[in-house]
């Protein structure tokens, strides 16, 4: 998965920073952050990202 921004069906956009391992299961993780109001930091598996 590129880095970039991307938008979600329901309209709001996301800055994906990357994908990581996750340390137990080895599962790819995207790590983004919403790109409107709080931007925390947030994972996904990434499975259910796209």
């Amino acid at each position: 998965m590129r880095t970039g921004r991307y938008r979600h069906f329901k309209g709001n956009e996301y800055l994906v920073m990357g994908v990581a391992r996750h340390s137990e299961t080895q599962e790819e993780m995207v790590v983004y952050r919403p790109d409107y109001g709080e931007r925390d930091l947030w994972v996904r598996p990434k499975s259910m990202f796209m």
